[in-house]
Formats: structure tokens, sequence, C-alpha cells
């Protein structure tokens, strides 16, 4: 291969790569303005993370034998300390360690 030709396709995709990254900062005071983009900021978050504990929670306990309730267990914990603390670091530090401690035997 030319070296210069490498070098091409390796500043190009540089080049790709960093105006897609700032892409959001040029459009941020359209985006801001714009309703649709405020609708999904307020719904989309939430939807992304459920589906993602969904995919994760069904995912592990397919990996062993003892059904979902260690992941459901967990989830109960994030959820009961997240309505009584308002703390989402504290829910999902929690949270994490009951699902390790039950997955490990403790």
């Amino acid at each position: 291969m030319d070296k210069a030709y490498v070098l091409g396709v390796l500043v190009a995709m540089g080049g790709v790569t960093f105006l897609l990254r700032a892409l959001p900062f040029f459009a941020a005071q359209w985006l801001r303005r714009h309703a649709l983009v405020e609708r999904l900021g307020k719904f989309l978050p939430l939807a992304i993370m459920t589906l993602l504990l969904l995919h994760t929670g069904a995912t592990s306990a397919a990996e062993h034998g003892h059904g979902p309730w260690f992941e459901l267990i967990a989830v109960a914990c994030v959820i009961v300390l997240q309505l009584k603390c308002r703390n989402a670091l504290l829910s999902m530090l929690v949270g994490t360690l009951v699902y390790v401690a039950l997955r490990n035997g403790f």
C-alpha cells in the first residue's frame, strides 16, 4: 500500500470522527429550540435505561440456574432507595453491591 493513501484515509477518518463529535455543539442553538428534541430529551433517557436494564437482566438471568431472582432483588433495592433517598449514585451502588453479593453467595 502507498503511504500517502494510508495517511489520507487516516486523515479523512479523523476528520469525519471530529465533525461527528463536534456537530451537536455546532447545532446546539437549533436543538435547544426544537420541540421534538425537547420531547425526546424528556422521554428517551428513561426509555433507553429501561431497555438496557431489561436486556441486561434477562441476559444475566439466563447465565445461571437461579432464575431472575437475583436481578429482581437488586432492581427492587435500587427502586426503593431511589424513591426513599432520591440519590441515583447511592441507589446504583447499593443495587450493584446487592447483586454482586447474591451472585457470589455472600
